[in-house]
């Protein structure tokens, strides 16, 4: 066993190729993936001018510089082959199988699975914010008033609330979440492990996630609170007040320090909450998927790496063992959960 795991780093290793810190060089908006790749969620887009990034269920769709979409991973109802190939898109939005995305005069476009109506955006301009759900979709106009549709199987369109004073919406599987002018929360839609119900008061929030049943969101004082399903442990938010940014997959989350550092917790089977380490990175974006997760950094490789498995443009022990988390967790006697 032992002679075969030595034989396994050296063939990684010597396929992998080698690196050098000298290999990094300051350039904002470099994508870097990992977690699942069954459906190729990892297999970033090269370049450099992304702006936005949004994670579905086994897809990305990430924003230009230019405004123009990229999307890839998971294509099964053309969420990626129908991408709009041109356009002046500011933000975007992925769901299982359907993605969002709007315009800088603040129309909407949508792609892919329309099964439930998610695809039927409402007419008009100005929309400011938009968020993808299972079957379902949410946009926030600039106005403040929130819109839903496709699958209302919970209420999560229905059920939407009235008023003017919204400032971000988030869309998890079957239910919503949206934050208020004044700091503090509403939730709507499916509730079987109490991501509404649970929904904390206050009015000290600044940002919000939702995942497929739990909620995540952020305070002013950089702390983060969640509620809902912690089947595979998403509700138990890391120590710290300095986080910026938050994004909630199917089972796991991620968040951004304020110095650019990533902290992920919650289901691991695929490695996606084994975030890149260190300050190597300065991360500014995060978006978490189904079973991966992605992130835009300010550094980029000018050499793209196959096994690079955590973006810090080398190639070493830390990827390995990234390698080797997945293959024994998915692949030797894997748990039920490697093939959801």
């Amino acid at each position: 066993m032992r002679t075969a795991i030595v034989s396994l780093i050296l063939v990684f290793l010597l396929a992998a190729g080698a690196s050098t810190d000298a290999d990094l060089m300051p350039i904002a908006g470099h994508i870097v993936a990992w977690g699942d790749n069954r459906h190729g969620e990892c297999n970033v887009s090269g370049g450099r001018d992304f702006t936005a990034v949004a994670a579905g269920r086994a897809h990305n769709v990430a924003v230009k510089t230019d405004g123009t979409l990229t999307a890839w991973g998971d294509n099964t109802c053309g969420q990626c082959s129908k991408t709009p190939v041109s356009g002046d898109f500011v933000a975007v939005a992925a769901g299982n199988n359907h993605s969002l995305a709007i315009r800088s005069d603040g129309t909407l476009a949508a792609w892919g699975d329309n099964t439930w109506g998610q695809l039927n955006v409402p007419p008009g301009y100005d929309y400011a914010v938009i968020a993808a759900g299972a079957y379902h979709s949410v946009a926030l106009h600039s106005d403040g008033w929130l819109a839903a549709w496709g699958k209302d199987e919970y209420g999560q369109c229905r059920n939407t609330p009235a008023g003017t004073d919204f400032v971000a919406v988030a869309a998890g599987s079957w239910h919503n979440l949206a934050l208020r002018s004044d700091g503090s929360l509403v939730a709507w839609g499916a509730d079987y492990h109490g991501q509404c119900r649970n929904t904390p008061g206050g009015n000290d929030f600044l940002a919000i996630s939702a995942g497929e049943a739990h909620s995540l969101a952020l305070r002013a004082d950089g702390t983060l609170a969640a509620w809902g399903n912690n089947g595979n442990g998403q509700c138990n938010v890391p120590d710290g007040n300095d986080f910026v940014a938050i994004s909630a997959g199917y089972s796991h989350c991620v968040a951004l320090r304020q110095d650019g550092t990533l902290a992920a917790w919650g289901w691991n089977c695929h490695g996606q909450c084994d975030v890149p380490a260190g300050k190597a990175f300065d991360f500014v974006d995060i978006a978490a998927g189904g079973g991966h997760s992605i992130a835009l950094t300010s550094k980029i490789c000018t050499t793209p790496i196959v096994a690079d498995f955590n973006g810090d443009c080398k190639v070493d022990f830390a990827d390995f063992a990234i390698f080797c988390h997945s293959w024994l967790q998915c692949n030797l006697d894997p748990p039920e959960a490697c093939w959801q």
